[in-house]
């Protein structure tokens, strides 16, 4: 229903006007579950507001850690926010539905949960948590259309939640921001043509996104699939000599892919739980057929000038 939802220029000026809606600067805490999406601690300290992390479980599975999220939301009532990514930036891991009810649930926390979509298209259907937002009140989900639509560069998300939620985040909202290209765009996005041409496109990535993890584990130096498939990327190890995941072999192989090939991956080895990791975001056919031919070559050469 239009009562409950918000429009905003990306995803990401729904994140920030969650925090200006529920957030005390200086005082209000807001709860993350690395490894995330960046924007929720940059919008943060834009709004000096304080952050508390607690991560996901360990890979694979890449979930929430419920107990110790119900923990922290029960302790801490400065915490007013809790952010959570399903399918997650950069796991590709999807929450269950079991995880978001119960946090919702919470006898004693008073504040909101945030379930970011912006990958949910590429899940498996009924994945979203969308639904439940007219049954909670206490929950708003975010989409966009710069993933599964291809229209990043428009700068259109959107935020499902409760009325009352909606119409405080729309109240703080700059008037005419959505701009009338924006907004043709995105009709004609979500028409029953642009949704028939969405759709088969999502299928054409899921079909590679199949051939990616069946055909990585099998090239030398590749490791272990580190997080989910519920997006249109992987995030696997990449691994030494000794057969390790590595951090310094993995920015070579990215670094090399790059500026020699021309293949943009994303080194992901600094956040938590993810040594040597890169994520691969799934191509065309040939973009996939590309890659896997330049991977292994990379890694030799790599491995070749680091000693490792």
């Amino acid at each position: 229903m239009p009562e409950n939802l918000f429009l905003g220029v990306g995803s990401d000026e729904a994140i920030d006007a969650l925090l200006r809606s529920f957030c005390v600067p200086g005082r209000d805490k807001i709860l993350v579950c690395p490894p995330t999406y960046g924007m929720y601690t940059v919008s943060a300290h834009t709004n000096d507001v304080s952050l508390v992390s607690i991560p996901l479980l360990p890979a694979p599975t890449f979930g929430p850690d419920v107990p110790a999220l119900s923990a922290a939301l029960a302790a801490d009532p400065t915490i007013k926010i809790l952010y959570l990514c399903s399918p997650g930036n950069p796991t590709g891991s999807l929450i269950p539905p079991a995880d978001i009810i119960g946090l919702l649930n919470h006898k004693t926390y008073n504040g909101i949960i945030v379930v970011d979509e912006a990958y949910i298209d590429f899940a498996p259907p009924s994945s979203s948590a969308a639904p439940l937002v007219t049954a909670y009140p206490n929950l708003v989900v975010l989409q966009t259309l710069s993933k599964a639509f291809g229209l990043a560069g428009v700068r259109l998300g959107a935020a499902f939640a409760a009325k009352e939620v909606a119409g405080l985040m729309n109240a703080l909202k700059a008037p005419y921001n959505i701009s009338t290209p924006t907004s043709i765009l995105a009709s004609a996005a979500l028409s029953k043509e642009g949704i028939a041409e969405m759709e088969s496109s999502r299928a054409q990535i899921v079909k590679q996104r199949e051939r990616l993890v069946a055909a990585l584990p099998s090239i030398k130096g590749v490791g272990r699939l580190r997080g989910g498939e519920a997006a249109n990327f992987l995030l696997f190890e990449i691994l030494n000599q000794k057969g390790e995941p590595d951090n310094k072999v993995a920015k070579g192989v990215y670094e090399k892919l790059a500026v020699g090939r021309g293949v943009v991956v994303r080194f992901r080895g600094t956040e938590f739980g993810c040594l040597g990791c890169l994520r691969v975001t799934v191509g065309t056919e040939e973009e996939v057929s590309r890659f896997l031919s330049e991977i292994g070559k990379v890694v030799e050469e790599v491995w070749g000038e680091v000693g490792a």
